[in-house]
C-alpha cells in the first residue's frame, strides 16, 4: 500500500459541503491580511483591493474576470492581482477551496529589497493576472500552511519570502504607464472625483459634468479604462474605506452611514458580495 501524506491525502477529499471561510491578519507580516476559504456558490461583485491579491486554488475551479478578460483557473494556476485591478469570481463544477494574501505595496517592495539585498527601483507589479505555475503554486500552499497553522516565525516567515520573491522573478514587472489621451484624462478626472466624494449621493449627471463627456459617453469611457461602471466603482471605493474602518475598530452600522449606504443591511450586502466575509467577520479579527 502506498503511503501518502496529510497533505496529499487532502488534495483527494471531496469539497465542503458547506461554505467556510477562515480570515487573519498576520503580525509577522505587517498585520497582511490571509484567507483560506471554500466556497460552493458565492459569487464576488466586480472590486479591487488597495493591496495586491495573490493565491491560488487547491481543489476545484473558479471563473473570474480580470482586466476585462474572462477565464477559469483550478490548481496549479496563481492568482498575481496587481492594487487597484478590478476582477470578480464565481464557482465552476460545485465550487472550490483556496488561500489568498493582501501585501501592500510597501510590504511587497520590502520583502523584494530583504532577498535581493538590494534597493528595488520602479513599482513591482505582475503582468498576467492568472497563470499555470504548479511548482509555485505548491511551494505558495505550503507556504501559506505554515501560516495558518502558527508555525515559528523563521520559518513562516522565510518560506513566504521566498515564494514572494519567486513570483516576482518568474512573472514579474514594472508598470508601464499607458500614453495619456483626452478621453483617459476626463475618465480619470471623474475616478478621483468619486474618489473624493464616495461618501455623498454622485449623480451621473455630475459625475458628466466633472469629466466634461456626455453621460453616455462617461459611462462607455469609463468601463473602457477601469473594466467597471462608475457606480460599482463608487460602491467599491465604499468598501475599500469601510475595510479600513472596520480594521481601526469602528462599529458597522456608523460606518454604513459613514460610507454612504443607504442602511447596514446594505452594506452588509456589498461588503460581502465583495470580500467573501460579513462586515462583523472581517471587524473581529
Amino acid at each position: 500500500m502506498q503511503n501518502v501524506s496529510q497533505e496529499q491525502a487532502a488534495d483527494y477529499m471531496p469539497l465542503a459541503q458547506a461554505e467556510t471561510t477562515r480570515f487573519w491578519r498576520d503580525s509577522r507580516f505587517g498585520g497582511m491580511e490571509c484567507l483560506s476559504a471554500t466556497f460552493l456558490t458565492h459569487e464576488f461583485a466586480p472590486h479591487a483591493h488597495d493591496t495586491f491579491s495573490i493565491g491560488a486554488i487547491e481543489r476545484g475551479a473558479q471563473i473570474a474576470t480580470i482586466r476585462g478578460q474572462r477565464e477559469s483557473s483550478g490548481p496549479g494556476d496563481l492568482y498575481l492581482i496587481n492594487p487597484g485591478e478590478i476582477h470578480d469570481g464565481a464557482p465552476v463544477e460545485g465550487g472550490y477551496r483556496y488561500r489568498m494574501i493582501y501585501p501592500d505595496m510597501a510590504l511587497f517592495r520590502e520583502i523584494l529589497e530583504d532577498v535581493t539585498g538590494r534597493s528595488f527601483q520602479g513599482t513591482p507589479a505582475f503582468g498576467k493576472q492568472i497563470l499555470h505555475d504548479q511548482g509555485l503554486a505548491d511551494a505558495f500552499h505550503e507556504a501559506h500552511r505554515t501560516l495558518e497553522e502558527g508555525a515559528g516565525a523563521l520559518e513562516t516567515s522565510q518560506a513566504m519570502f521566498l515564494v514572494l520573491d519567486a513570483m516576482f522573478r518568474r512573472h514579474g514587472s514594472s508598470i508601464i504607464v499607458p500614453a495619456d489621451t483626452a478621453e483617459r484624462t476626463a475618465v480619470r478626472q471623474a475616478r478621483d472625483y468619486l474618489v473624493e466624494n464616495f461618501a455623498s449621493d454622485v449623480g451621473l449627471e455630475e459625475l458628466a459634468t466633472v469629466a466634461g463627456l456626455s453621460r453616455a459617453h462617461l459611462i462607455r469611457a469609463f468601463a473602457k479604462e477601469f473594466h467597471i461602471t462608475p457606480h460599482s466603482f463608487l460602491t467599491d471605493i465604499r468598501i475599500r474605506v469601510a475595510r479600513k474602518r472596520l480594521r481601526e475598530g469602528g462599529q458597522p452600522a456608523e460606518i454604513a452611514f459613514e460610507c454612504g449606504f443607504a442602511d447596514q443591511a446594505h452594506f452588509t450586502r456589498h461588503f460581502k458580495a465583495r470580500t467573501g466575509l460579513t462586515p462583523g467577520q472581517y471587524r473581529a479579527r
